[in-house]
Protein backbone atom coordinates (compact mmCIF):
# COMPACT_ATOMS: atom_id res chain seq x y z
CA UNK A 1 0.00 0.00 0.00
CA UNK A 2 2.91 2.36 0.66
CA UNK A 3 3.83 2.43 -3.04
CA UNK A 4 0.29 3.36 -4.08
CA UNK A 5 0.06 5.89 -1.27
CA UNK A 6 3.12 7.71 -2.55
CA UNK A 7 2.16 7.52 -6.24
CA UNK A 8 -1.26 8.92 -5.42
CA UNK A 9 0.01 11.65 -3.08
CA UNK A 10 -0.77 15.22 -4.00
CA UNK A 11 1.76 17.48 -2.29
CA UNK A 12 2.78 21.10 -2.57
CA UNK A 13 6.24 19.98 -3.67
CA UNK A 14 4.85 17.75 -6.43
CA UNK A 15 2.66 20.59 -7.66
CA UNK A 16 5.63 22.98 -7.89
CA UNK A 17 7.78 20.45 -9.74
CA UNK A 18 5.13 19.39 -12.23
CA UNK A 19 3.98 22.93 -13.01
CA UNK A 20 7.60 23.88 -13.71
CA UNK A 21 7.92 20.95 -16.12
CA UNK A 22 4.85 22.04 -18.06
CA UNK A 23 5.77 25.73 -18.03
CA UNK A 24 9.22 24.71 -19.28
CA UNK A 25 7.76 23.57 -22.59
CA UNK A 26 6.68 19.96 -22.14
CA UNK A 27 3.69 19.11 -24.34
CA UNK A 28 1.06 16.80 -22.85
CA UNK A 29 -1.52 14.79 -24.73
CA UNK A 30 -4.43 16.25 -22.78
CA UNK A 31 -4.89 19.31 -20.60
CA UNK A 32 -8.04 19.37 -18.46
CA UNK A 33 -9.38 22.69 -17.19
CA UNK A 34 -11.48 22.33 -14.04
CA UNK A 35 -11.03 20.32 -10.85
CA UNK A 36 -14.61 19.27 -10.16
CA UNK A 37 -15.89 15.72 -10.43
CA UNK A 38 -16.09 15.84 -14.24
CA UNK A 39 -12.61 17.31 -14.65
CA UNK A 40 -10.88 14.81 -12.40
CA UNK A 41 -12.92 12.06 -14.07
CA UNK A 42 -11.55 13.15 -17.45
CA UNK A 43 -8.00 13.20 -16.05
CA UNK A 44 -8.35 9.67 -14.68
CA UNK A 45 -9.96 8.30 -17.84
CA UNK A 46 -7.22 9.76 -20.06
CA UNK A 47 -4.29 8.84 -17.80
CA UNK A 48 -5.54 5.27 -17.39
CA UNK A 49 -5.63 4.96 -21.20
CA UNK A 50 -1.92 5.74 -21.34
CA UNK A 51 -2.10 9.44 -22.25
CA UNK A 52 0.06 12.13 -20.66
CA UNK A 53 -2.34 14.36 -18.71
CA UNK A 54 -2.33 17.60 -16.76
CA UNK A 55 -5.28 19.11 -14.91
CA UNK A 56 -5.39 22.75 -13.88
CA UNK A 57 -7.89 24.22 -11.42
CA UNK A 58 -8.19 27.90 -10.57
CA UNK A 59 -8.96 27.29 -6.89
CA UNK A 60 -9.08 23.88 -5.19
CA UNK A 61 -10.41 20.44 -6.01
CA UNK A 62 -14.21 20.35 -5.64
CA UNK A 63 -14.26 24.09 -5.02
CA UNK A 64 -17.39 24.65 -7.11
CA UNK A 65 -20.60 22.73 -7.74
CA UNK A 66 -19.19 19.28 -6.96
CA UNK A 67 -19.15 19.88 -3.19
CA UNK A 68 -22.67 21.29 -2.99
CA UNK A 69 -24.64 18.21 -4.07
CA UNK A 70 -27.12 16.16 -2.04
CA UNK A 71 -24.38 13.49 -1.72
CA UNK A 72 -26.63 10.98 -3.51
CA UNK A 73 -25.55 8.46 -6.13
CA UNK A 74 -29.03 7.94 -7.47
CA UNK A 75 -30.65 5.54 -9.88
CA UNK A 76 -32.60 8.06 -11.94
CA UNK A 77 -36.11 7.84 -10.49
CA UNK A 78 -36.78 11.47 -11.37
CA UNK A 79 -35.79 10.84 -14.99
CA UNK A 80 -38.27 7.96 -15.17
CA UNK A 81 -41.00 10.37 -14.04
CA UNK A 82 -40.10 12.74 -16.89
CA UNK A 83 -39.99 9.93 -19.43
CA UNK A 84 -36.22 9.96 -20.02
CA UNK A 85 -35.64 6.22 -19.83
CA UNK A 86 -32.17 6.42 -21.36
CA UNK A 87 -30.87 8.83 -18.74
CA UNK A 88 -32.56 6.84 -15.96
CA UNK A 89 -30.85 3.65 -17.08
CA UNK A 90 -27.51 5.44 -17.44
CA UNK A 91 -27.83 6.70 -13.85
CA UNK A 92 -28.66 3.22 -12.57
CA UNK A 93 -25.67 1.75 -14.44
CA UNK A 94 -23.26 4.37 -13.10
CA UNK A 95 -24.61 3.87 -9.57
CA UNK A 96 -23.85 0.16 -9.93
CA UNK A 97 -20.29 0.92 -11.04
CA UNK A 98 -19.64 3.23 -8.10
CA UNK A 99 -21.28 1.07 -5.45
CA UNK A 100 -19.80 -2.28 -6.45
CA UNK A 101 -16.72 -1.74 -8.59
CA UNK A 102 -14.95 1.59 -8.28
CA UNK A 103 -15.85 3.18 -4.93
CA UNK A 104 -17.68 0.83 -2.54
CA UNK A 105 -15.80 2.45 0.36
CA UNK A 106 -17.32 5.87 -0.45
CA UNK A 107 -20.88 4.86 -1.38
CA UNK A 108 -23.30 2.97 0.84
CA UNK A 109 -26.97 1.96 0.57
CA UNK A 110 -29.40 4.53 1.98
CA UNK A 111 -32.99 3.66 3.02
CA UNK A 112 -35.47 6.38 2.07
CA UNK A 113 -39.06 6.63 3.27
CA UNK A 114 -41.82 8.59 1.60
CA UNK A 115 -44.44 9.07 4.36
CA UNK A 116 -48.03 8.68 3.24
CA UNK A 117 -49.59 11.67 4.96
CA UNK A 118 -52.99 13.27 4.27
CA UNK A 119 -51.18 15.52 1.73
CA UNK A 120 -50.35 12.45 -0.41
CA UNK A 121 -53.57 11.25 -2.12
CA UNK A 122 -54.03 7.53 -2.66
CA UNK A 123 -53.76 8.00 -6.45
CA UNK A 124 -50.42 9.77 -6.07
CA UNK A 125 -49.19 7.01 -3.79
CA UNK A 126 -50.13 4.40 -6.42
CA UNK A 127 -48.30 6.31 -9.17
CA UNK A 128 -45.24 6.71 -6.96
CA UNK A 129 -45.26 3.04 -6.04
CA UNK A 130 -45.40 2.12 -9.73
CA UNK A 131 -42.46 4.43 -10.39
CA UNK A 132 -40.46 2.79 -7.61
CA UNK A 133 -41.25 -0.56 -9.22
CA UNK A 134 -39.87 0.63 -12.58
CA UNK A 135 -36.81 1.93 -10.78
CA UNK A 136 -36.31 -1.51 -9.29
CA UNK A 137 -36.51 -3.03 -12.78
CA UNK A 138 -33.62 -0.76 -13.76
CA UNK A 139 -31.73 -1.87 -10.66
CA UNK A 140 -32.13 -5.48 -11.71
CA UNK A 141 -31.37 -4.64 -15.34
CA UNK A 142 -27.92 -3.33 -14.44
CA UNK A 143 -27.40 -6.30 -12.09
CA UNK A 144 -27.24 -4.53 -8.77
CA UNK A 145 -28.17 -7.32 -6.31
CA UNK A 146 -30.95 -6.95 -3.79
CA UNK A 147 -28.39 -7.61 -1.05
CA UNK A 148 -26.92 -4.20 -1.93
CA UNK A 149 -30.10 -2.28 -2.79
CA UNK A 150 -33.24 -4.09 -1.57
CA UNK A 151 -36.45 -3.75 -3.59
CA UNK A 152 -39.01 -1.12 -2.55
CA UNK A 153 -41.98 -2.03 -0.38
CA UNK A 154 -45.00 -0.58 1.35
CA UNK A 155 -44.70 0.08 5.10
CA UNK A 156 -47.45 0.11 7.69
CA UNK A 157 -47.87 3.21 9.84
CA UNK A 158 -46.19 1.40 12.75
CA UNK A 159 -43.22 0.39 10.58
CA UNK A 160 -42.91 3.92 9.22
CA UNK A 161 -42.83 5.46 12.68
CA UNK A 162 -40.32 2.83 13.75
CA UNK A 163 -37.95 3.88 10.96
CA UNK A 164 -38.54 7.63 11.36
CA UNK A 165 -39.66 8.32 14.94
CA UNK A 166 -40.02 12.07 14.45
CA UNK A 167 -42.92 11.84 12.01
CA UNK A 168 -46.36 13.21 12.87
CA UNK A 169 -48.57 10.25 13.70
CA UNK A 170 -51.96 11.85 13.01
CA UNK A 171 -53.27 10.82 9.58
CA UNK A 172 -50.19 8.74 8.71
CA UNK A 173 -51.27 5.80 6.51
CA UNK A 174 -47.82 4.25 6.26
CA UNK A 175 -44.93 4.84 3.93
CA UNK A 176 -43.08 3.75 0.81
CA UNK A 177 -39.57 2.45 1.45
CA UNK A 178 -36.94 2.42 -1.28
CA UNK A 179 -33.13 2.43 -1.42
CA UNK A 180 -30.50 4.48 -3.20
CA UNK A 181 -26.78 5.18 -2.97
CA UNK A 182 -25.29 7.82 -0.69
CA UNK A 183 -21.78 9.25 -0.79
CA UNK A 184 -19.95 9.70 2.48
CA UNK A 185 -18.92 13.03 0.94
CA UNK A 186 -19.00 14.40 -2.62
CA UNK A 187 -15.79 16.41 -2.20
CA UNK A 188 -14.03 13.28 -0.96
CA UNK A 189 -15.06 11.48 -4.14
CA UNK A 190 -13.46 14.26 -6.18
CA UNK A 191 -10.21 14.13 -4.20
CA UNK A 192 -10.12 10.33 -4.43
CA UNK A 193 -10.57 10.38 -8.22
CA UNK A 194 -7.84 13.03 -8.49
CA UNK A 195 -5.43 10.95 -6.40
CA UNK A 196 -6.20 7.88 -8.52
CA UNK A 197 -5.41 9.90 -11.65
CA UNK A 198 -2.16 11.05 -10.04
CA UNK A 199 -1.23 7.42 -9.39
CA UNK A 200 -1.47 6.92 -13.17
CA UNK A 201 0.85 9.87 -13.73
CA UNK A 202 -1.61 12.74 -14.19
CA UNK A 203 -0.41 16.13 -12.96
CA UNK A 204 -3.07 17.62 -10.69
CA UNK A 205 -2.36 21.35 -10.37
CA UNK A 206 -4.58 23.56 -8.23
CA UNK A 207 -4.31 27.37 -8.02
CA UNK A 208 -3.61 27.60 -11.76
CA UNK A 209 -6.10 29.86 -13.53
CA UNK A 210 -6.52 29.53 -17.30
CA UNK A 211 -6.70 32.90 -19.05
CA UNK A 212 -6.88 32.00 -22.76
CA UNK A 213 -6.80 28.93 -24.97
CA UNK A 214 -5.39 29.37 -28.47
CA UNK A 215 -4.94 27.02 -31.40
CA UNK A 216 -1.21 27.19 -32.18
CA UNK A 217 -1.83 25.97 -35.71
CA UNK A 218 -3.65 29.22 -36.40
CA UNK A 219 -6.93 27.49 -37.12
CA UNK A 220 -8.83 29.16 -34.32
CA UNK A 221 -8.87 32.40 -32.28
CA UNK A 222 -8.56 32.89 -28.55
CA UNK A 223 -11.51 31.52 -26.63
CA UNK A 224 -12.64 34.97 -25.57
CA UNK A 225 -13.45 35.63 -29.23
CA UNK A 226 -14.06 32.16 -30.71
CA UNK A 227 -17.46 30.81 -31.63
CA UNK A 228 -18.78 27.95 -33.67
CA UNK A 229 -18.32 24.23 -33.74
CA UNK A 230 -16.04 22.12 -35.85
CA UNK A 231 -13.76 19.11 -35.83
CA UNK A 232 -10.20 20.32 -36.31
CA UNK A 233 -7.95 18.79 -38.97
CA UNK A 234 -4.82 20.92 -38.51
CA UNK A 235 -1.43 19.51 -39.54
CA UNK A 236 1.48 18.58 -37.34
CA UNK A 237 3.39 15.66 -35.89
CA UNK A 238 2.97 14.68 -32.28
CA UNK A 239 5.71 12.94 -30.33
CA UNK A 240 5.08 9.23 -29.88
CA UNK A 241 4.19 8.80 -33.55
CA UNK A 242 1.17 9.54 -35.67
CA UNK A 243 -0.09 12.61 -37.47
CA UNK A 244 -2.18 15.03 -35.49
CA UNK A 245 -2.89 18.71 -34.98
CA UNK A 246 -0.22 21.09 -33.70
CA UNK A 247 -0.39 21.77 -29.95
CA UNK A 248 -2.91 24.10 -28.40
CA UNK A 249 -1.44 26.93 -26.31
CA UNK A 250 -2.94 27.77 -22.92
CA UNK A 251 -2.01 30.97 -21.11
CA UNK A 252 -2.37 30.51 -17.35
CA UNK A 253 -1.61 32.22 -14.06
CA UNK A 254 -0.08 30.50 -11.04
CA UNK A 255 -2.08 32.30 -8.36
CA UNK A 256 0.30 31.16 -5.61
CA UNK A 257 3.29 32.98 -7.11
CA UNK A 258 1.65 35.48 -9.45
CA UNK A 259 3.67 34.11 -12.38
CA UNK A 260 2.20 33.69 -15.84
CA UNK A 261 2.97 30.49 -17.73
CA UNK A 262 2.33 29.01 -21.15
CA UNK A 263 1.13 25.41 -21.23
CA UNK A 264 0.88 23.29 -24.37
CA UNK A 265 -1.29 20.27 -25.09
CA UNK A 266 -2.45 18.28 -28.08
CA UNK A 267 -6.01 18.44 -26.79
CA UNK A 268 -7.78 20.57 -24.18
CA UNK A 269 -10.98 19.69 -22.32
CA UNK A 270 -12.99 22.45 -20.67
CA UNK A 271 -14.69 20.86 -17.65
CA UNK A 272 -15.45 24.00 -15.69
CA UNK A 273 -19.17 23.35 -15.28
CA UNK A 274 -21.25 26.44 -14.74
CA UNK A 275 -18.22 28.56 -15.67
CA UNK A 276 -17.76 26.81 -19.05
CA UNK A 277 -19.02 29.76 -21.13
CA UNK A 278 -16.09 31.84 -19.80
CA UNK A 279 -13.81 29.75 -22.01
CA UNK A 280 -16.41 28.68 -24.58
CA UNK A 281 -18.83 31.60 -25.16
CA UNK A 282 -20.83 29.57 -27.66
CA UNK A 283 -22.06 27.32 -24.85
CA UNK A 284 -25.45 28.43 -23.57
CA UNK A 285 -26.42 27.51 -20.03
CA UNK A 286 -29.38 28.26 -17.79
CA UNK A 287 -27.92 27.87 -14.28
CA UNK A 288 -30.14 27.12 -11.34
CA UNK A 289 -29.38 27.30 -7.64
CA UNK A 290 -29.96 24.37 -5.32
CA UNK A 291 -30.01 25.03 -1.58
CA UNK A 292 -29.56 22.69 1.39
CA UNK A 293 -30.07 23.27 5.11
CA UNK A 294 -27.82 21.74 7.77
CA UNK A 295 -29.76 20.64 10.86
CA UNK A 296 -28.94 18.54 13.93
CA UNK A 297 -29.85 14.87 13.52
CA UNK A 298 -31.60 14.99 16.92
CA UNK A 299 -34.38 17.07 15.35
CA UNK A 300 -35.33 13.96 13.35
CA UNK A 301 -34.83 11.48 16.18
CA UNK A 302 -31.30 10.57 15.13
CA UNK A 303 -32.59 8.07 12.56
CA UNK A 304 -30.28 6.79 9.76
CA UNK A 305 -33.29 6.67 7.41
CA UNK A 306 -33.76 9.43 4.86
CA UNK A 307 -37.08 11.09 4.08
CA UNK A 308 -38.59 12.04 0.74
CA UNK A 309 -41.36 14.61 1.18
CA UNK A 310 -43.52 15.76 -1.77
CA UNK A 311 -43.43 19.52 -2.28
CA UNK A 312 -47.01 20.84 -2.22
CA UNK A 313 -48.16 22.19 -5.56
CA UNK A 314 -45.24 20.64 -7.47
CA UNK A 315 -45.27 17.61 -9.75
CA UNK A 316 -42.53 15.03 -9.18
CA UNK A 317 -40.53 17.29 -6.88
CA UNK A 318 -39.54 16.32 -3.35
CA UNK A 319 -37.65 17.70 -0.39
CA UNK A 320 -35.06 15.24 0.91
CA UNK A 321 -33.98 14.77 4.52
CA UNK A 322 -30.55 13.11 4.34
CA UNK A 323 -28.79 11.86 7.52
CA UNK A 324 -25.01 12.19 7.28
CA UNK A 325 -23.90 9.91 10.08
CA UNK A 326 -22.01 12.70 11.86
CA UNK A 327 -24.83 14.18 13.90
CA UNK A 328 -25.97 16.34 11.00
CA UNK A 329 -28.82 16.12 8.51
CA UNK A 330 -29.00 17.89 5.15
CA UNK A 331 -32.40 19.07 3.92
CA UNK A 332 -32.80 20.04 0.28
CA UNK A 333 -33.16 20.70 -2.58
CA UNK A 334 -34.47 23.85 -4.23
CA UNK A 335 -34.34 24.67 -7.96
CA UNK A 336 -34.19 28.44 -8.48
CA UNK A 337 -33.16 30.02 -11.82
CA UNK A 338 -30.27 32.46 -11.46
CA UNK A 339 -28.20 34.68 -13.71
CA UNK A 340 -25.64 35.28 -10.97
CA UNK A 341 -22.74 32.83 -11.31
CA UNK A 342 -20.59 33.22 -8.21
CA UNK A 343 -17.98 31.06 -6.49
CA UNK A 344 -20.02 30.89 -3.27
CA UNK A 345 -23.76 31.04 -4.04
CA UNK A 346 -25.93 32.32 -1.19
CA UNK A 347 -29.37 30.84 -0.47
CA UNK A 348 -32.16 33.37 -0.20
CA UNK A 349 -34.72 33.71 2.59
CA UNK A 350 -37.53 32.21 0.52
CA UNK A 351 -35.61 28.99 -0.24
CA UNK A 352 -34.79 28.43 3.41
CA UNK A 353 -38.38 29.08 4.47
CA UNK A 354 -39.76 26.75 1.81
CA UNK A 355 -37.56 23.83 2.89
CA UNK A 356 -38.34 24.36 6.57
CA UNK A 357 -42.07 24.49 5.87
CA UNK A 358 -42.15 21.39 3.65
CA UNK A 359 -40.26 19.25 6.17
CA UNK A 360 -42.15 20.63 9.16
CA UNK A 361 -45.39 19.54 7.49
CA UNK A 362 -44.62 15.88 8.20
CA UNK A 363 -42.93 16.18 11.60
CA UNK A 364 -44.45 15.91 15.05
CA UNK A 365 -42.32 18.86 16.16
CA UNK A 366 -41.80 21.44 13.39
CA UNK A 367 -38.32 22.82 12.71
CA UNK A 368 -37.54 26.50 12.41
CA UNK A 369 -34.59 28.82 11.83
CA UNK A 370 -33.43 28.46 15.40
CA UNK A 371 -32.57 24.83 14.61
CA UNK A 372 -30.32 25.70 11.68
CA UNK A 373 -26.62 24.88 11.99
CA UNK A 374 -25.77 26.15 8.52
CA UNK A 375 -26.89 26.44 4.90
CA UNK A 376 -25.21 25.90 1.56
CA UNK A 377 -26.06 26.27 -2.11
CA UNK A 378 -24.62 25.19 -5.44
CA UNK A 379 -25.22 26.03 -9.08
CA UNK A 380 -26.35 23.47 -11.66
CA UNK A 381 -24.78 23.84 -15.14
CA UNK A 382 -28.01 23.12 -17.02
CA UNK A 383 -27.96 23.21 -20.81
CA UNK A 384 -30.28 25.85 -22.22
CA UNK A 385 -33.50 24.42 -23.59
CA UNK A 386 -37.08 25.36 -24.37
CA UNK A 387 -38.70 28.06 -22.30
CA UNK A 388 -39.90 26.75 -18.97
CA UNK A 389 -38.69 26.02 -15.49
CA UNK A 390 -35.09 25.05 -14.86
CA UNK A 391 -36.49 22.15 -12.83
CA UNK A 392 -37.79 20.72 -16.14
CA UNK A 393 -34.56 21.09 -18.12
CA UNK A 394 -32.72 17.92 -19.11
CA UNK A 395 -29.90 16.67 -16.92
CA UNK A 396 -28.14 15.11 -19.91
CA UNK A 397 -24.62 16.18 -20.83
CA UNK A 398 -23.09 17.31 -24.09
CA UNK A 399 -19.60 17.30 -25.59
CA UNK A 400 -18.84 20.28 -27.82
CA UNK A 401 -15.79 20.95 -30.05
CA UNK A 402 -15.08 24.66 -30.43
CA UNK A 403 -13.45 26.57 -33.27
CA UNK A 404 -10.14 26.66 -31.35
CA UNK A 405 -10.25 22.83 -31.01
CA UNK A 406 -11.07 23.00 -27.29
CA UNK A 407 -13.54 20.34 -26.18
CA UNK A 408 -16.18 21.38 -23.66
CA UNK A 409 -18.12 18.83 -21.61
CA UNK A 410 -21.03 20.26 -19.67
CA UNK A 411 -24.37 19.33 -18.12
CA UNK A 412 -24.96 15.95 -16.51
CA UNK A 413 -25.04 14.93 -12.87
CA UNK A 414 -22.51 13.85 -10.27
CA UNK A 415 -23.70 10.24 -10.57
CA UNK A 416 -22.86 10.13 -14.29
CA UNK A 417 -19.47 11.90 -14.09
CA UNK A 418 -17.62 8.80 -15.33
CA UNK A 419 -19.72 8.53 -18.49
CA UNK A 420 -19.27 12.25 -19.15
CA UNK A 421 -15.51 11.84 -18.80
CA UNK A 422 -15.45 8.84 -21.14
CA UNK A 423 -17.33 10.75 -23.83
CA UNK A 424 -15.03 13.77 -23.48
CA UNK A 425 -11.86 11.67 -23.75
CA UNK A 426 -13.26 9.78 -26.72
CA UNK A 427 -13.80 13.14 -28.43
CA UNK A 428 -10.28 14.32 -27.57
CA UNK A 429 -8.69 11.11 -28.85
CA UNK A 430 -10.57 11.37 -32.15
CA UNK A 431 -10.07 15.10 -32.58
CA UNK A 432 -6.32 15.13 -31.87
CA UNK A 433 -5.47 11.65 -33.25
CA UNK A 434 -4.13 10.54 -29.87
CA UNK A 435 -2.73 7.07 -29.38
CA UNK A 436 -4.90 5.84 -26.54
CA UNK A 437 -6.25 2.55 -25.29
CA UNK A 438 -9.92 1.86 -24.54
CA UNK A 439 -11.75 3.33 -21.54
CA UNK A 440 -10.98 1.41 -18.33
CA UNK A 441 -12.80 3.42 -15.67
CA UNK A 442 -15.89 1.21 -15.56
CA UNK A 443 -13.85 -1.40 -13.68
CA UNK A 444 -10.95 0.62 -12.30
CA UNK A 445 -11.03 0.80 -8.47
CA UNK A 446 -10.38 4.23 -7.00
CA UNK A 447 -7.69 4.66 -4.36
CA UNK A 448 -8.83 2.88 -1.19
CA UNK A 449 -11.49 0.75 -2.91
CA UNK A 450 -11.98 -2.94 -2.17
CA UNK A 451 -14.79 -5.44 -1.84
CA UNK A 452 -17.19 -4.83 1.03
CA UNK A 453 -15.91 -8.00 2.68
CA UNK A 454 -12.32 -6.72 2.52
CA UNK A 455 -13.33 -3.27 3.75
CA UNK A 456 -15.04 -4.88 6.76
CA UNK A 457 -11.70 -6.38 7.80
CA UNK A 458 -9.58 -3.20 7.48
CA UNK A 459 -7.97 -2.62 10.93
CA UNK A 460 -9.29 0.91 11.47
CA UNK A 461 -12.39 2.63 12.86
CA UNK A 462 -15.41 2.26 10.57
CA UNK A 463 -15.71 6.01 10.14
CA UNK A 464 -12.19 6.19 8.71
CA UNK A 465 -12.73 3.17 6.45
CA UNK A 466 -15.84 4.87 5.04
CA UNK A 467 -13.69 7.86 4.04
CA UNK A 468 -10.33 6.30 3.15
CA UNK A 469 -11.07 2.64 2.49
CA UNK A 470 -7.98 0.45 2.60
CA UNK A 471 -5.83 3.53 3.21
CA UNK A 472 -7.44 4.19 6.60
CA UNK A 473 -4.49 2.52 8.41
CA UNK A 474 -2.19 5.09 6.81
CA UNK A 475 -4.17 7.81 8.58
CA UNK A 476 -3.75 5.96 11.88
CA UNK A 477 -0.03 5.51 11.23
CA UNK A 478 0.44 9.28 11.40
CA UNK A 479 -0.47 9.12 15.09
CA UNK A 480 1.93 6.32 15.97
CA UNK A 481 4.38 8.77 17.58
CA UNK A 482 1.74 11.32 18.60
CA UNK A 483 -1.52 9.75 19.85
CA UNK A 484 -3.03 13.20 20.25
CA UNK A 485 -3.52 13.28 16.47
CA UNK A 486 -6.39 10.82 16.90
CA UNK A 487 -8.32 13.13 19.20
CA UNK A 488 -11.33 14.95 17.71
CA UNK A 489 -10.53 18.50 16.68
CA UNK A 490 -13.29 20.07 18.71
CA UNK A 491 -16.37 19.11 20.69
CA UNK A 492 -19.16 17.70 18.55
CA UNK A 493 -16.90 17.04 15.54
CA UNK A 494 -15.66 13.53 14.76
CA UNK A 495 -12.80 14.63 12.47
CA UNK A 496 -9.34 14.07 13.97
CA UNK A 497 -6.11 16.02 13.58
CA UNK A 498 -4.60 13.00 11.82
CA UNK A 499 -7.10 13.46 8.98
CA UNK A 500 -6.03 17.06 8.53
CA UNK A 501 -2.36 16.07 8.47
CA UNK A 502 -3.13 13.31 5.94
CA UNK A 503 -4.88 15.87 3.75
CA UNK A 504 -1.78 18.10 3.82
CA UNK A 505 0.68 15.28 3.13
CA UNK A 506 -1.33 13.29 0.58
CA UNK A 507 -4.45 15.11 -0.63
CA UNK A 508 -3.16 18.45 -1.96
CA UNK A 509 -4.54 20.67 0.81
CA UNK A 510 -2.72 24.00 0.75
CA UNK A 511 -4.65 26.23 3.16
CA UNK A 512 -7.25 26.25 5.93
CA UNK A 513 -10.14 26.40 3.48
CA UNK A 514 -8.95 23.27 1.68
CA UNK A 515 -8.87 21.42 5.00
CA UNK A 516 -12.08 22.64 6.62
CA UNK A 517 -14.34 23.18 3.60
CA UNK A 518 -13.36 20.40 1.18
CA UNK A 519 -11.09 17.64 2.60
CA UNK A 520 -13.47 17.65 5.54
CA UNK A 521 -16.88 19.35 5.76
CA UNK A 522 -16.40 21.00 9.12
CA UNK A 523 -16.96 24.37 7.47
CA UNK A 524 -20.63 23.65 6.78
CA UNK A 525 -21.29 24.70 10.37
CA UNK A 526 -19.70 28.14 10.89
CA UNK A 527 -19.28 27.67 14.65
CA UNK A 528 -17.41 24.39 14.14
CA UNK A 529 -15.22 25.98 11.49
CA UNK A 530 -14.14 28.75 13.82
CA UNK A 531 -13.34 26.22 16.55
CA UNK A 532 -11.23 24.12 14.13
CA UNK A 533 -9.09 26.90 12.63
CA UNK A 534 -6.17 26.43 15.01
CA UNK A 535 -6.06 22.69 14.30
CA UNK A 536 -6.02 23.40 10.56
CA UNK A 537 -3.10 25.81 10.96
CA UNK A 538 -1.23 23.24 13.05
CA UNK A 539 -1.72 20.66 10.30
CA UNK A 540 -0.34 23.03 7.67
CA UNK A 541 2.71 23.68 9.81
CA UNK A 542 3.20 19.90 10.06
CA UNK A 543 4.04 19.89 6.35
CA UNK A 544 6.93 22.28 6.86
CA UNK A 545 8.28 20.17 9.71
CA UNK A 546 7.80 16.95 7.73
CA UNK A 547 9.67 18.24 4.65
CA UNK A 548 12.47 20.11 6.44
Amino acid sequence: MTGLLERASLTAERRTRELAELAGGEVVDLLVVGGGVTGVGVALDAASRGLSVALVEARDLAFGTSRWSSKLVHGGLRYLASGDLRLARESAAEREILMRRTAPHLVHPLPIVLPLTPDVPATSALVTRAGLGFGDLLRRGVRTPSTVLPPPRRLSAVETLGMVPGLREAGLRGGLLYWDGQLVDDARLVVTIARTAAAFGARILTRVRVLTVRDDAGTGPDTDRGTGTRTATGAGVRSGGGLGPAPIAVQALDTLTGRHCRLRARAVVNATGVWAPGLAPEIRLRPSRGTHLVLPAAVFGGTPTALSVPIPGERNRYALVLPQGDGRVYVGLTDVPTDEVTELPVPDHQEITQLLNVVSGVLATPVDRADLLGVFAGLRPLLDGPDGRTADLSRRHTVHVGSNRMITVVGGKLTTYRRMAEDAVDAAVAQASLDAGPCRTGRLPLVGAASRRTLASVPAPRRLVARYGTQAPAVLELARHDPRLLEPITAGVDVTRAELVFAVLHEGALDEGDLLDRRTRIGLVPADRAAALDAARDALSYRAAHTS
